[in-house]
């Protein structure tokens, strides 16, 4: 018999007569009426080739291949079931799960402190580890399950890819407190005829920061630079130097590092972050309630 020829309900039926002896009871328990189930048992027989039960003063009774079927098909049945349950709860206050976030360097100075306070007090097993944007590639590890979210923005992202929009925010020109800037409106004459840290990151939407520098006529080449923004802040308190940075990271660093931020001249638009997941792991329960959590702390509508 091929199996591609065979209605798999007609298994369920099979199990159902095995169990009660009686097709009145099978009936019952499927919620089918007794003529249903005498013809699913006629077309089992006709693939079998065998009667399969016979009827007698006892009920139903099996004949030998209906026995050596019956746990085979049992068994078959339980797995198809259990596959085909939905996944169990994500239980946060007990569970023990890593997550891996892709971001840059300044997404892991706002997003990173909040989530470990989060996560300490609703899942405290849980983990969260960050791979920096650029270091891998994230259309293979996202799909592959290596990496579960994404957060930062994409203009070409895959269309297998969900995405929800965080936030958006401003860039601004950081220099330490007491600077000479401080005194006045910043114009684009004063920002050029400062002494610029310029962060050499090439991750979009950063990438458009330095391209609105050069357009303002601040030579690059001849500017101090650093790989990632992390380092900024440190740099900027002991010096009299200035960056253009994205706004969050200057919220961060005012106060610990004695700095204040300006909005920059230069017109630069809006840098908006994004949270990207894989629409294989959409309805995965983890990932639904990690998605949730960083919304409700970091979307527009945080509070």
């Amino acid at each position: 018999m091929d199996l591609r020829d065979l209605d798999l309900n007609l298994l369920l039926v099979f199990r159902e007569i095995m169990r009660e002896r009686q097709i009145s009871a099978a009936a019952k328990r499927l919620r089918l009426t007794q003529s249903a189930v005498s013809n699913a048992l006629a077309r089992l027989r006709l693939s079998t080739g065998d009667d399969l039960f016979v009827r007698t003063a006892e009920g139903m009774q099996p004949t030998p291949m209906a026995e050596g079927m019956a746990d085979a098909v049992s068994a078959a049945l339980s797995q198809l079931e259990q596959a085909l349950r939905p996944p169990p709860a994500f239980e946060p206050a007990v569970s023990r799960r890593r997550f891996a976030l892709a971001m840059t360097d300044v997404g892991e100075i706002h997003f990173m402190p909040r989530l470990i306070e989060q996560c300490a007090a609703l899942a405290p097993q849980v983990e969260i580890a960050t791979v920096r944007l650029g270091a891998v590639h994230l259309r293979s590890e996202l799909e592959e399950g290596r990496i579960d979210l994404v957060l930062g923005a994409f203009e070409d992202a895959p269309e297998a890819w969900f995405q929800r929009r965080l936030f958006r925010q401003s860039v601004v020109t950081l220099f330490r407190s007491g600077h000479p800037l401080a005194a006045g409106r910043l114009t684009q004459a004063r920002l050029v005829a400062a002494r610029h840290l310029v962060v050499t990151a090439m991750e979009s939407p950063y990438d458009a920061i330095n391209q609105a520098l050069t357009a303002a006529g601040i030579d690059l080449q001849r500017a101090f630079s650093v790989p990632h923004f992390a380092a900024v802040p440190y740099i900027l308190s002991t010096t009299d130097m200035v960056a253009t940075v994205p706004q969050k990271l200057a919220e961060r660093a005012a106060g610990p590092f004695q700095l204040r931020q300006t909005p920059s001249p230069l017109g630069l638009p809006l840098l908006q972050t994004n949270m990207f997941w894989h629409r294989r792991y959409h309805q995965d329960p983890g990932l639904c309630w990690l998605r949730e959590l960083i919304a409700a702390n970091f979307g527009e509508s945080a509070t």
